[in-house]
């Protein structure tokens, strides 16, 4: 980005956005490890006692980024509760679409990559990350408890069950990804393979319960 362009988008975003996005973008092109607070604050054309008094320190940024985008993972609020198997295809549908339309764009990707080159000098990066991967296991396997509440699918561990959704919404897509040997996948494509994941993982429930 040019300096003429970098003035005239500077004002039209907040010091914390400019930060944020500038952190990312430095993380990933050179590093955790390299990148160092001044070239943040170049970047986001802040003062690095501005930077300081919004996120203390590198570590906080990356968190914060990580958290933002971690808080796009939620169903909204208008979905409807679980109370027989095509909703609970639906929601479950629906949450995986949104999972991995999140985590699919090249930015997150690279944090993913980030967290792996970084792990044996940065390892707060990958705890970073896996705080935010956390949360969408807690969406995952509260919506199994819902269905499992609902007496739609087996009362088994609902922490296993929602890993195992999550397999089967994932395969060996991030691989692919992170390998660079997968383009990133449309938003038609998303929403088949979360629908897929969906339907596999019922089926399976149901194959369940015909041999207890």
């Amino acid at each position: 980005m040019n300096r003429t362009a970098a003035s005239t988008e500077a004002p039209a975003r907040s010091a914390r956005e400019r930060i944020m996005g500038a952190a990312m973008q430095a993380f990933t092109e050179l590093g955790y490890g390299a990148t160092s607070t001044l070239e943040i604050a170049t970047r986001a054309q802040v003062s690095k006692r501005e930077m300081y008094a919004l996120f203390g320190n590198k570590q906080a940024m990356l968190a914060a980024c990580i958290a933002e985008r971690a808080q796009l993972m939620r169903l909204p609020p208008q979905v409807p509760p679980i109370r027989d198997l095509d909703t609970f295809a639906e929601v479950l549908a629906k949450f995986g679409a949104i999972v991995l339309q999140q985590v699919c764009e090249p930015i997150v990707v690279g944090v993913f990559r980030l967290a792996i080159a970084e792990a044996p000098r940065a390892p707060e990066v990958a705890q970073t990350l896996e705080a935010a991967r956390e949360g969408v296991r807690n969406g995952a396997r509260a919506l199994v408890v819902q269905a499992q509440s609902a007496k739609l699918i087996q009362p088994d561990d609902s922490i296993e069950l929602a890993a195992q959704y999550l397999a089967l919404l994932w395969g060996d897509l991030l691989m692919g990804l992170l390998l660079r040997i997968r383009e990133t996948p449309t938003t038609r494509e998303i929403a088949r393979r979360a629908r897929r994941a969906a339907a596999d993982f019922i089926l399976l429930q149901s194959l369940g319960s015909a041999h207890a």
